[in-house]
């Protein structure tokens, strides 16, 4: 891996920072990988836009922003529209279809972060660690077990369970996620032939 890029985007509020801080870690304390982690959110504590990036590499890393992601998670429609066209032309788009509903390409993936997190942890709070466990699975740039390492190590005493449950909740629906995926390529794939 020559340098790979993730953008999470979305409201403030709904833990992209600390999923971002999550997935940087996941990637250079645990993999053992060179990482980059920026932030920016609006004025607004909560509701306004807020971004995280995190830049992965097994060399140096010379600029530490995401210039054109392989990885977008946009967790609302706004995030979604803004962010689309920065994607490389084969990135990854993840979004949070409990809030995004009108896709910019039919290889959007999209799963129910909020949705699931409402009715399989009885809170929204667990959004950003199903988005993370998706994020691993889907795109292999990190190990799963170095993803529950970083996400043990950061939350508050006593949440463990409801963070494990959440992970594991994610990667189960990254898992579904990557086969709908290869099947619609190899779907559209039949066409190019």
């Amino acid at each position: 891996m020559e340098r790979y890029e993730i953008r999470l985007s979305g409201s403030g509020g709904q833990g992209l920072i600390f999923a971002g801080v999550v997935l940087a870690e996941a990637a250079g304390i645990h993999d053992g990988k060179f990482v980059c982690q920026t932030q920016s959110y609006g004025p607004e504590a909560r509701g306004g836009s807020s971004k995280a990036e995190v830049v992965i590499s097994d060399s140096e890393i010379d600029y530490p922003k995401a210039i054109k992601p392989d990885l977008l998670l946009a967790m609302n429609q706004s995030s979604c529209d803004a962010y689309f066209f920065d994607l490389k032309p084969k990135g990854t788009l993840i979004v949070d279809s409990t809030f995004v509903t009108q896709l910019p390409t039919t290889r959007a993936i999209g799963i129910p972060f909020t949705k699931l997190s409402r009715e399989k942890l009885g809170k929204e709070i667990g959004a950003n660690i199903i988005a993370l466990g998706a994020i691993a699975t889907i795109s292999g740039v990190v190990s799963l077990k170095s993803i529950e390492a970083a996400v043990m190590g950061r939350i508050p005493p006593g949440s463990e369970e409801f963070n494990r449950k959440a992970l594991e909740i994610g990667i189960e629906a990254g898992k579904n996620a990557r086969i709908t995926k290869a099947e619609t390529e190899d779907y559209a794939d039949s066409f190019d032939q």
